[in-house]
């Protein structure tokens, strides 16, 4: 679960405009801007957002967006700053809700998600990342290596049960769902049997970060966060009772940093966020590269002809069309950005798939190459709030990218591939391959 855009903008009445000459002038600038953002839903947007993205760096890099009710970054040196700098740009916490999105507490996905972690300013934020992190060393994802070649294996065996015949399967559901599940499930400890209920679960609450959520799947997102928290609540009392070999055991008994116990509150939350965004935005990203891939068969023959490539292709994958396009900040104090003076309180909202393919920073950005040695994007993020699970979320792609080179070097689209309408956390809806 990324943070992304947030969904209630607010009216941006007596702000200030983007500084382009006279207040009209600068009106109708970010006017122009916030329409470019408004075709991002489009089916055009969906299928290469790109384009826009490379039209507001070279016009409006910083601009205040009515639609957002905030400001826009898609330049990486203006992200990578307010990403860096958690002293002037904070998350958008509870706090800071209460002061700017009225009634937000009647909005139960929000409030689920304003509970963990990626949404948490110091010192709380502090306190529960010290706790969680030595789950994701280096050391401990190396440890975890062997369970997730396990769980490619038998995903992409049952890929080759089902394309024996020659004919295409849907490789998201086939492959990158059950993959990300395993491995997290193993992990904290979610049986295979209540994995296509979570998936469902996870995926309408991802569509509380879709700026272009309608209406009328309030409900059923907020009731899926509330069956989402009330599974998790089952599971920590069920290893409460019988503990097991899993993190959600090792969470309620193993003691901190200082002899600290995190609450179970907390383990709650803990498990919330490794579960929802341990595996959405890693599917996401997967199924983005593998297009990629085969729409540029040159690349995926390097990567057949030599599996080493793997590490590097998972690179370029998340930096060419990553799953988490979107996150927001809050400015503590007023800052100055491009010239343009973002008040204190103002949010600012971070394109960080704009930012990926910024030309000040990658060279021929457009261009797909996975021996690209130019240094990392911000799918991970960057800074006070790097995300806790990258290494994990490495290691299973290139595990996967590996296997599929080594073991289907004729891979190819075999049929409609269609995207997830969802600007903000962009994946695959159906992607069937052949092999």
């Amino acid at each position: 679960m990324t943070p992304g855009p947030d969904p209630c903008p607010g009216t941006g009445a007596g702000e200030k405009t983007a500084d382009t000459g006279s207040p009209l002038e600068g009106a109708l600038v970010s006017a122009a801007a916030d329409q470019a953002l408004l075709s991002l839903s489009t089916p055009a947007g969906l299928a290469d957002p790109y384009p826009v993205y490379a039209k507001l760096r070279e016009e409006t890099p910083v601009f205040r967006s009515e639609i957002f009710g905030g400001w826009v970054l898609s330049r990486f040196a203006d992200c990578q700053q307010v990403l860096a700098d958690g002293e002037t740009f904070r998350v958008l916490d509870a706090e800071w809700r209460d002061r700017h999105r009225p009634g937000w507490r009647d909005n139960a996905a929000m409030v689920l998600l304003t509970a963990l972690l990626p949404w948490k300013n110091p010192p709380e934020h502090t306190r529960e990342r010290r706790l969680l992190v030595r789950d994701f060393t280096v050391r401990r994802v190396q440890e975890l290596e062997p369970a997730v070649r396990r769980a490619t294996d038998r995903v992409l065996d049952r890929f080759a049960d089902a394309t024996a015949d020659g004919t295409a399967a849907e490789f998201v559901g086939t492959v990158l769902y059950p993959l990300g599940m395993a491995v997290i499930g193993d992990l904290v400890g979610v049986p295979d049997v209540d994995h296509d209920r979570l998936r469902r679960l996870t995926d309408l609450i991802g569509k509380q970060v879709d700026p272009a959520m309608p209406a009328a799947l309030r409900a059923e997102v907020d009731a899926a966060a509330v069956e989402f928290r009330d599974y998790f609540t089952e599971l920590i009392a069920r290893r409460r009772a019988e503990p097991a070999d899993d993190l959600t055991s090792a969470l309620l008994v193993r003691p901190g940093t200082g002899a600290e116990l995190m609450s179970e509150e907390e383990v709650l939350n803990a498990l919330l966020v490794l579960f929802g965004g341990g595996y959405e935005t890693t599917a996401g990203a997967l199924g983005n590269g593998v297009h990629a891939l085969l729409t540029h068969p040159d690349q995926f023959a390097l990567l057949a002809g030599d599996p080493g490539l793997a590490a590097g292709a998972v690179e370029e994958v998340l930096r060419w069309d990553g799953a988490a396009q979107m996150s927001q900040r809050a400015a503590v104090r007023p800052v100055v950005l491009d010239g343009r003076e973002i008040p204190a309180d103002d949010m600012v909202v971070i394109l960080g798939g704009a930012a990926n393919r910024d030309p000040a920073r990658f060279a021929d950005p457009d261009r797909f190459d996975i021996t690209r040695d130019d240094g990392r994007g911000l799918f991970f993020g960057h800074g006070l709030h790097l995300c806790l699970g990258a290494a994990l979320a490495r290691l299973e792609m290139t595990v996967l990218l590996e296997q599929l080179g080594k073991r289907f070097p004729a891979l190819a689209i075999g049929g409609e591939v269609r995207r997830r309408p969802n600007p903000s956390l962009r994946g695959m809806a159906a992607l069937p391959l052949t092999r």
